[in-house]
């Protein structure tokens, strides 16, 4: 059974990641890391791939490029797993667990989004699942230039919402967004033991 997530009673803020937190959808973007991969002779390595959960898919596919010596273009790579993951995105499930906790914070606290997901995929991922309109802010892949594990979308979260860093809370599902909150100075909960997902 899922455990109960609350949000600390100290947070004015919360701010929530996308992929693996809020949505279901690290498995889908898993399967198309991998299927792209492969047809570019990349042998992807699972435990690998999450290490780099919460990184804009710009940055991980250079990161994979690199990291397996491959020839192969990191652009290319990149449009054809976004146009892989955008093709399937009904097919994803929101995490209830922590859409309780945006419900159940609605119109008391301000709350945000911050993603490694471009802008188009990521409201069409809260659209799918029925969040639309609850939050005071949305910053996405596109709004910063220096993704997670950098602090800047979650600093930029706190800006819009207009509460300090010290008083935002990060609800995370990967490493670099740990280290992001905790570069910005924020409360931080690992989402991780709540979700009924498989890792």
């Amino acid at each position: 059974m899922t455990k109960t997530l609350k949000a600390n009673p100290m947070a004015k803020g919360l701010i929530f990641d996308l992929d693996g937190t809020l949505i279901d959808s690290m498995p889908l973007h898993w399967e198309a890391w991998r299927v792209v991969c492969r047809q570019h002779g990349i042998d992807l390595d699972r435990d690998f791939f999450f290490s780099q959960a919460g990184k804009a898919s710009e940055r991980i596919s250079k990161i994979i490029v690199d990291h397996y010596r491959s020839d192969a273009d990191p652009i290319l790579i990149r449009s054809q797993k976004e146009q892989y993951v955008l093709e399937r995105l009904t097919e994803v499930e929101p995490i209830e667990a922590v859409v309780r906790v945006v419900r159940d914070n609605s119109g008391r606290l301000p709350m945000s989004v911050g993603t490694g997901s471009n802008r188009e995929r990521a409201l069409l991922m809260l659209d799918n699942a029925g969040l639309t309109g609850y939050f005071k802010a949305i910053v996405c892949s596109d709004d910063v230039v220096n993704h997670k594990p950098s602090p800047d979308t979650f600093v930029r979260c706190a800006e819009l919402m207009g509460v300090a860093p010290a008083d935002c809370e990060v609800f995370e599902d990967g490493v670099p967004g740990f280290e992001a909150a905790r570069a910005a100075g924020m409360m931080l909960t690992d989402v991780r033991p709540y979700c009924d997902a498989t890792r």
